[in-house]
């Protein structure tokens, strides 16, 4: 008898009326957490009471002594080591063959009962508020009786109270009349079938207002050999609302596209001479060889990959590809991926959902949206942090992106250019720039020679600029100084076409006179004497037909980053430490990834 108390959790306790004394079974001494043998007494049974039931306890053992009681409650008590138990205690008055009452009963232990029906409480409760965030509802049916169960969620939906019996009428009479012979001949495919369930449809409020609903059921067998359904009702409402608002603003957004594409037509050649397309100027065999090698890539759709210092024109040449391609008729849009914080390129590059991240407050389509059927442009592509290249890289091999924050696949149709005055190969080297995106990106290279190759075009760009420049300030410069000629001539241009640029636009707006000429002082000594400096050293002799990023990165790489000290770059190169200083800043050389090899 004590192992079948001890193995059900079931003790037993008893009190003598006339003498008030109680007695139990060892299995009550241990539920009450007391030793085998333990003398009860109602100080114990209290001192063991949890505070908020002692009241009730004592009031119970109370009317227990005046006999004649019978009662079935659950109380709590408060063990020693600060746990809670939950008993349900059971008695009723009997009396002997004396004729003497007594009062036995049984105390249960139903801890872990309790425990399962709190664990099951804050479960329903935590599926009905997720029922009710997500507006989806569940239900269940069994065919064969009819019987139905909704969740409160599913009330809701249909605008029912509790009060209200679920069944597939109550259904029907909240469906919409154009769609009710689609909801009744889906549920009798199923119920005959035994079939899944799987329809979309609207409801007709008592107010006369429209709700769209998905509904999905699933036909499970139960013990009988029939079977019954579960499964849930979605509102969703809200997303057709925003699905129609968002296709009509499709609708209206290409309409606008198409309207503007139209009236752009006649202004496309100021728009080409506004973006550039004429400046290039020149005559020098290596010019003529690049623009060799755009007539044969133009028309084709690869993409290309332009090389050159800054300066020298890579957007230029990009939109004489564009301009003599078969996109020509079609957006040139062009992105500097340096121009902007890392964490935002993805953003402008592939467009972005509303609450994608902080400040998305709407939709926004990204630059290969825009320039779709058309080319773009992406300048100091080596800038890209590794997760966007491997984006990249999926346009270049799918024709595919995602924007950010959305899991829908987009194609787009759009040739690639890309440009970078960094050596691509030393950055993959570096691991700053994946190699499988290089081969994506290099399909056609072509390399930009920088001004001091093309000595033979300065004096046409000059003349150029000059014109350009004078007709703008609405003044007539009849000649140029021949000293400035054979100073232009002279320098290095280590910035370019853009640098020459600069220069004659800065003497157009300080000549007084008719004859231009260039101040001495305006080219960058300090930059031409750097120059110099770095090509005069052996290290650069040796390494003649480099650049000068590639031999100043391949001493930071063998140095691991370092640039002073005997074992630094500049010791490499032998040149002064702030010479390099300043080249590696003026070529915007990140020394970084070097110091980590």
């Amino acid at each position: 008898m004590a192992d079948a108390q001890r193995l059900s959790r079931i003790g037993s306790v008893g009190l003598e009326v006339s003498t008030k004394r109680i007695f139990w079974s060892d299995e009550a001494a241990r539920i009450y957490g007391y030793p085998p043998g333990t003398e009860p007494t109602p100080d114990l049974i209290l001192q063991r009471s949890h505070p908020d039931d002692v009241g009730l306890l004592a009031d119970v053992l109370g009317r227990a002594a005046e006999g004649g009681y019978k009662f079935d409650w659950e109380h709590r008590l408060l063990m020693p080591d600060g746990s809670i138990k939950h008993l349900r205690d059971l008695a009723h008055s009997v009396r002997d063959e004396a004729g003497n009452e007594e009062i036995v009963g049984a105390i249960l232990d139903i801890t872990e009962r309790k425990v399962a029906e709190e664990a099951i409480r804050r479960s329903e409760a935590y599926l009905s508020e997720a029922q009710h965030l997500s507006h989806t509802g569940s239900f269940g049916c069994k065919p064969a009786s009819g019987e139905m169960f909704w969740s409160d969620e599913t009330f809701r939906i249909f605008e029912y109270d509790r009060a209200t019996k679920p069944a597939v009428d109550a259904i029907l009479q909240r469906v919409h009349p154009e769609d009710k012979a689609l909801v009744q001949e889906r549920i009798d495919r199923a119920i005959n079938e035994s079939k899944d369930c799987d329809v979309e449809y609207r409801l007709l409020l008592p107010d006369n207002s429209i709700k769209h609903v998905h509904v999905v059921a699933h036909a499970v067998k139960d013990d009988p050999g029939g079977f019954e359904f579960v499964g849930a009702v979605m509102d969703v409402t809200e997303h057709r609302q925003s699905s129609a608002q968002l296709q009509r603003a499709f609708e209206e957004i290409k309409a606008l596209k198409d309207r503007l594409y139209q009236e752009n037509i006649a202004l496309r050649d100021e728009v080409d001479r506004a973006s550039m397309f004429e400046e290039i100027v020149g005559t020098s065999r290596p010019l003529k060889a690049v623009l060799s090698r755009i007539a044969k890539v133009a028309p084709t759709d690869s993409t290309v990959l332009i090389t050159g210092e800054t300066g020298t024109g890579k957007e230029l040449i990009a939109r004489a590809v564009h301009k003599r391609s078969q996109r020509s008729g079609r957006a040139f849009v062009s992105l500097n991926c340096a121009a902007l914080a890392p964490t935002l390129i993805s953003s402008e590059l592939f467009g972005h959902e509303k609450g994608a991240f902080t400040g998305a407050v709407q939709r926004r389509l990204g630059r290969f949206e825009m320039a779709d059927g058309g080319t773009i442009f992406l300048d100091e592509v080596a800038e890209l942090l590794p997760d966007t290249q491997a984006a990249l890289l999926r346009v270049l091999q799918e024709r595919a992106f995602e924007r950010v924050g959305g899991g829908q696949p987009i194609d787009v149709d759009v040739r690639v250019i890309a440009a970078t005055n960094r050596d691509l190969r030393t950055a993959v080297a570096n691991r700053t720039f994946r190699q499988d995106l290089l081969y994506r990106l290099n399909v056609f290279p072509i390399e930009i020679p920088p001004l001091r190759e093309r000595k033979d075009d300065i004096l046409m760009l000059v003349e150029y600029f000059v014109q350009r420049y004078a007709n703008r300030a609405g003044k007539n410069i009849r000649s140029i100084d021949k000293k400035t000629l054979d100073l232009l001539q002279s320098y290095d241009w280590p910035g370019n076409i853009r640098e020459l640029q600069n220069i004659i636009e800065r003497s157009m707006i300080l000549s007084s006179t008719d004859v231009l000429s260039v101040d001495e002082m305006w080219l960058s000594k300090q930059t031409s004497e750097s120059t110099s400096q770095v090509m005069a050293s052996a290290a650069f002799k040796v390494a003649r037909g480099r650049s000068e990023r590639e031999i100043i990165e391949s001493a930071l790489a063998e140095s691991r980053g370092r640039v002073s000290g005997p074992s630094g770059a500049a010791a490499k190169l032998r040149i002064p430490a702030s010479t390099l200083a300043t080249r590696i800043k003026a070529l915007k050389i990140n020394k970084q990834p070097f110091k980590f090899g």
